[in-house]
Order: C-alpha cells, then structure tokens, then sequence
C-alpha cells in the first residue's frame, strides 16, 4: 500500500516478530506441549494434567476463588470509579480528588501487599483495620479492665453465669468484702487508688472490692485490705433478691461501694460484664475473611484506573441531553441511572473486561498478604501455578494450568478486540 518492497518491510518486522515468538509464541506452544508430559518430561501423559485440575482440591479452591475474583473485583472497582467519576464532575477539588484516588495506581503489587498485610494485622496496636473496628466496637461495647479477676482462697463469692455472686446474703450496716485476685499490676485501671476498708452507715449496705494480693512472701493479709492493695475502680456491683437485681452501684477509685437499703437480704453479684475479654477485632486474614480482604486492597488500587477512564468518557458525553432529561423533570438519580450509565456502556464495558483480564492473572496481592495458615483458602490459579511448578516440583500440572488460564483470558480478549472494532466501524 505505501509502494515499500517486501523484502524492506520483512526487515523492518524481523526484531518485532523475533521478540513476539520468542518471548509469547514459544511459551505458550512449549507450555501446550508441557502439559500433556509428565512431572519429568520424559513421558506423553495424555488428558491426566487436565483431570488433575478438576480433581485435586488445592486446584479446586483456586478455581472458586477466582470466579470469586472475576464477579466482585471488576464489578465492585467500576462501581466506585463510576460513583468518583460523577460525584467529583461539580466539585471545585475534584482534581485533587482524583489525584488522591488515583495515586495507588503509582504503587506496585507487591509495595500494596505489604502495606496491607499490616493493615490487617490482627492486633490492634499495628493493624489499622482492626484499630478502628476495635475502637468503634468498645465506643458502644467497652471492654472490660479486669478479663481475668476471679475469687481467691475463703472468698465469699462463688461462679454465677460467666460472673461471681456471694453465697450469703448481706445485711445493712455491716460491710461486706469482696477479695479478688488474678489482675497484673500493670493492667489495673489507671484511675484506681488504694483500696480503703468500707465503714458501716445506717440503713445502708456498704464494702469493698479490691485486688487481694501483695507482692513479696508472707506480707499482705489474705481476706483483709493491706496498704498496697488497689480497689477495683468501676467494678459493677448488683444486689440481688429472688433472681431479680433491687439495686445497683459502681465500686469507687478506693474499691468502696455503697447499696441502698433495698440490698438488705439480697446477695450481691459481681456480673460477667466486668471480666468481659477484651474485644481483638476481626481475622481479616482468617480462613473465612482472606479473599475479601485482599479483594479490597485490589479495589483500593485498580478503583482509580477505573474511574480515570469512566471521567474521560464522561466528559465526553453530551451536556444537551443531560439537560434535557433535567428539563423533562427527572431527578438527578433518574439522570444518572437513565441517561448518564447508558451513554458510559462501552466505557464501563472496556473498564470491567480489562480488570476481568487482570484479575484471572492475579498473583503478587494473594502471595504476599495471605499468611501461610490462610494460604490455601486464599488461593488462586496463577498462585497455584506457581506452587505447583517451584514448590511441589510438578512442572506438568503448573503448565496445565497455564494453559487453562490462558483459555480463561482467551475468551474475554476476543470480546474486547471484536467490540472496540464494532466502535471503529
């Protein structure tokens, strides 16, 4: 067509078609020819490669796992992007918004993978999502300060549904002691102070609730207030009469507490909100939550890629007929759902198969975030690929998956070529 001779425009092809077989074309045929070998290539093994990823179950939880990938990576980025895309069109910062959504883009899979491995720490103290659920959980359920307080020697109290009740009634003017031990030092509430024994006041039940322990041999008094010992400041105390609480009160900072005279025969209970476990957070990378937690941190990165394109496609779109429906008297969520979301299909259509491709290939996210006992529930093809190729030495069984992954992507590939040829035309 340019009048180029033949032989100029082989030459001129020669570097690009070298490169293209040797580092695509020869792959891929060896890999077909690998796959039907055995573990050590000397032998034709036939179908049995392929049987082996129907039925050996590492395989069969990598399968699942990426059609988990495929529904929700694409589906739940593109959304997100869509949504940025629109809600930052009006907005005077939406450049710098989309800047900040976009910047993870700039980061590599394996800088996120770490990043996020930390994020999901389980404890609270180094993992940030466990920091914030923890902190919302104990903003509406606190936890409580002594998880491990329970009776020592001759305590008047004994064991009542997760928490300590007496086993005698109480009578007014005549305090009451309430000895508990098994509360680090260190782990007693910072507002407490030394434990003071209960004075007797008319018509009143009084007592004390304290940590009944002094460090070193033979010093503390068992049963009995000794100068070191602290109180145990908001230890929640219940009077109970006939299975049915007539009163209640809270210890002070010195372990005091005062009932009213409606304790007076009750028996006072110590309920199981005060030894209450301190709330860990969530196993984001337990065998039930890994896959979505790495999902996230896909979205987290590839949400701003999606919703770059779905912005330049926006701004692509007539304003007249934007306006038009507004005219007409639809509402802006009629507008978007209507009008806007149709004349942005192809774009949303090029965003989700590209991602569709991009997870069937996932790999870097899944290896470095899933610790080794969630590994396996968080498995997918490309990692089972290469477990089986350099870790369990079976280098058949890994091409067999190659080729079933490039079969994978095969399909979503033609779609995309044949539609973005049906927009040329």
């Amino acid at each position: 067509m340019t009048g180029t001779r033949t032989v100029v425009a082989a030459l001129f092809l020669l570097p690009a078609l070298v490169l293209l077989g040797a580092l695509v074309v020869y792959p891929i045929g060896y890999s077909i020819v690998r796959s039907f070998c055995n573990a050590s290539g000397d032998r034709f093994a036939g179908f049995d490669n392929y049987r082996a990823l129907f039925t050996d179950s590492g395989i069969r939880t990598a399968l699942k796992n990426n059609v988990i990938w495929v529904v929700f990576a694409p589906t739940v980025a593109t959304a997100l992007g869509l949504i940025f895309a629109v809600l930052t069109e009006r907005v005077r910062w939406g450049t710098a918004f989309k800047l900040v959504v976009f910047m993870p883009m700039a980061i590599s899979m394996l800088a996120a993978g770490i990043i996020f491995r930390l994020v999901y720490d389980q404890d609270p103290d180094k993992g940030v999502a466990n920091a914030v659920w923890v902190g919302v959980h104990d903003t509406f359920a606190p936890s409580s300060a002594f998880p491990r307080a329970h009776p020592g020697r001759n305590s008047p109290l004994v064991p009542d549904r997760g928490g300590f009740i007496t086993s005698a009634t109480v009578r007014v003017g005549q305090p009451v002691s309430l000895p508990l031990v098994g509360v680090a030092p260190d782990r007693m509430p910072k507002d407490a102070k030394r434990a003071v024994r209960a004075e007797p006041e008319p018509g009143k039940v009084t007592g004390t609730t304290w940590q009944d322990f002094t460090r070193g041999r033979g010093v503390g008094r068992l049963g009995e207030v000794d100068p070191s010992e602290l109180g145990y400041a908001g230890m929640r105390i219940e009077a109970v009469k006939d299975g049915r609480v007539v009163a209640s009160t809270k210890a002070a900072a010195d372990g005091t507490f005062t009932l009213p005279a409606q304790a007076d025969g009750a028996r006072l209970r110590l309920p199981a909100d005060n030894f209450r476990e301190p709330y860990g957070g969530v196993d984001w990378l337990g065998p039930s939550l890994v896959t979505p937690a790495i999902i996230g941190s896909y979205v987290w990165m590839w949400a701003g890629f999606a919703m770059v394109l779905i912005a330049a496609g926006l701004a692509g779109v007539p304003r007249e007929l934007l306006e038009a429906a507004r005219v007409d008297g639809a509402n802006e969520w009629q507008v978007f759902r209507r009008v806007t979301v149709p004349l942005l299909a192809p774009v949303l259509a090029v965003v989700v198969v590209t991602l569709m491709i991009n997870v069937l290939k996932i790999f870097d996210l899944v290896y470095i975030i899933a610790p080794g006992s969630s590994q396996d529930d968080a498995n997918v093809l490309a990692l089972e690929l290469y477990r089986k190729g350099f870790s369990e030495g079976r280098p058949d069984i890994a091409s067999a998956i190659a080729v079933f992954l490039l079969l994978l992507v095969v399909p979503v590939m033609l779609f995309n070529m044949r539609r973005l040829r049906r927009e040329v035309r």
